[in-house]
């Protein structure tokens, strides 16, 4: 009978860097509860049941509001929960949280490949006079020198900056306009996997608060990630799901559907 690793996941509801507008905050408990709804099963595409027992252990939401330094208790959370040798699973808040985790992972596990979905590449050295601004995570985290690997799926919103700083940090960008089918994507060493939900077309996906048509479907990023040739995958993320612009609940869902087969990569 296969057994499976356990997975550990974290929320982190937190968006005070967030450029346009808040809410992402309040996705990992609508996400949960997409998660929990009875009108799906936990079983993976891959044929996982994520409904076992011990296979996910949950670590609860992390406390921030009154935290002076949000940003060093995520990454020191991150680091306790490594410690313990444990795949993570984070569920944000804007994707400025992706910075303090990746370098909590990537102190464990260098160097690190990284797998990104999104709308945007967020190499901005700043916005709106905000390092840490969910536009800028990955330029911090090229910075540090700790990533071997950032690949990028989704991009439609290129600017010239970006473009400077992708070349800067030798950053292989799959840009929409140049779609042909999955990439087949191949990582020699430990991999992160971090998703932003408006790596999808909001067709699919409108509870995001930047709308950028012309992304991906569902299908087409359920394919990158099954054709994804990677070991270990050592943690993930989804981040940027806003449930204030979602009010059927249907981009909550979607977003459950994306953590089910991730976490079914990370205890496979």
């Amino acid at each position: 009978m296969l057994t499976h690793r356990s997975v550990c996941l974290l929320g982190i509801p937190w968006d005070a860097h967030s450029s346009y507008m808040q809410g992402p905050a309040l996705a990992p408990a609508e996400i949960r509860r997409a998660f929990d709804c009875d009108s799906a099963n936990k079983w993976t595409e891959s044929g996982i049941d994520l409904g076992q027992a011990g296979i996910i252990h949950d670590a609860g939401d992390l406390a921030l509001e009154d935290d002076p330094d949000p940003m060093a208790r995520i990454q020191t959370r991150v680091t306790e929960l490594l410690d313990r040798n444990l795949s993570l699973l984070c569920l944000g808040g804007d994707h400025a949280v992706t910075y303090p985790v990746v370098k909590a992972v990537s102190r464990k596990y260098a160097p690190l490949n990284i797998l990104h979905f999104d709308a945007h590449p967020d190499l901005y050295d700043e916005l709106d006079s905000d390092r840490l601004s969910h536009a800028c995570p990955f330029a911090r985290i090229m910075e540090t020198g700790l990533v071997a690997r950032l690949v990028q799926v989704g991009i439609r919103c290129l600017t010239g900056h970006q473009k400077q700083q992708a070349e800067k940090f030798g950053v292989e960008v799959h840009e929409m306009k140049d779609w042909q089918g999955p990439p087949a994507l191949t990582f020699d060493g430990p991999l992160y996997i971090s998703v932003d939900m408006d790596a999808l077309d909001p067709a699919f996906a409108p509870g995001v608060s930047h709308w950028e048509p012309g992304g991906l479907s569902v299908r087409q990023m359920l394919q990158v990630l099954q054709q994804v040739t990677a070991n270990p995958i050592v943690g993930a993320d989804l981040v940027e799901y806003n449930p204030r612009r979602d009010p059927s609940g249907r981009t909550a869902m979607v977003a459950a559907k994306l953590m089910k087969e991730l976490m079914g990569l990370l205890v496979a």
